[in-house]
C-alpha cells in the first residue's frame, strides 16, 4: 500500500509540470521539430496580459494568440529570428523575457544596481549622521553642559 502511495506522489510530481503549460491540443504542431521551435520560442516570450510569465505558461487569450501566431510564422518557413524580430517591432523589448542589453533597455538592466547604490548611499549617510549627532554632544564642555541640562530640565540630575 505505501509502495502504491509512493508511486503515485511520484507520478503526480513527473506529470505536474505538463499540467502547468497553457499549450492546447489544438495548437500542437504536428511536426515534432517544428513544435519543439515553438515550444522553445514561447518559453522566451513574455505573456503581456499576464507580464511574469511566458506566453507558453499562460492561459490568457493574447498568449494564445501569439502561440498561434509563432506557430503560423514556424509553418511559413520563418527563422527563430525573424520571428522575434517581427514581435519586437510589434510589441517592443519588452516581449522578451531576456531583453538585449542596449541603449534603450540600460535603465531595465542598471536599475537593480543602482537602487542598490542608492540604499548603501543612505545607510552610509545615516550612519555618519548618528555618529556626528552624537560626537557632538561628548565635546561639550562644562558650561555648555550646566547650560543644556537646565534648557532640558536636568537641574543637577546628571
Amino acid at each position: 500500500m505505501m509502495m502504491l502511495r509512493r508511486l503515485a506522489l511520484l507520478l503526480t510530481l513527473l506529470l505536474a509540470p505538463l499540467a502547468a503549460m497553457a499549450v492546447e491540443p489544438d495548437e500542437i504542431l504536428s511536426d515534432a521539430k517544428l513544435e519543439a521551435r515553438a515550444r522553445a520560442l514561447s518559453a522566451e516570450l513574455r505573456c503581456m496580459v499576464c507580464q511574469n510569465e511566458s506566453i507558453d505558461e499562460s492561459h490568457a487569450d493574447l498568449a494564445r494568440d501569439l502561440r498561434l501566431l509563432v506557430r503560423e510564422r514556424l509553418q511559413a518557413g520563418d527563422s527563430d529570428e525573424q520571428i522575434r524580430a517581427f514581435l519586437v517591432q510589434r510589441y517592443g523589448d519588452f516581449i522578451l523575457l531576456k531583453p538585449p542589453f542596449k541603449l534603450t533597455t540600460w535603465l531595465l538592466w542598471g536599475a537593480p544596481f543602482l537602487v542598490l547604490i542608492a540604499g548603501a548611499g543612505v545607510i552610509i549617510f545615516a550612519a555618519r549622521r548618528g555618529r556626528a549627532s552624537t560626537a557632538s554632544t561628548d565635546g561639550l564642555s562644562e558650561s555648555e553642559r550646566a547650560k543644556l541640562d537646565s534648557l532640558l530640565g536636568k537641574d543637577g540630575l546628571s
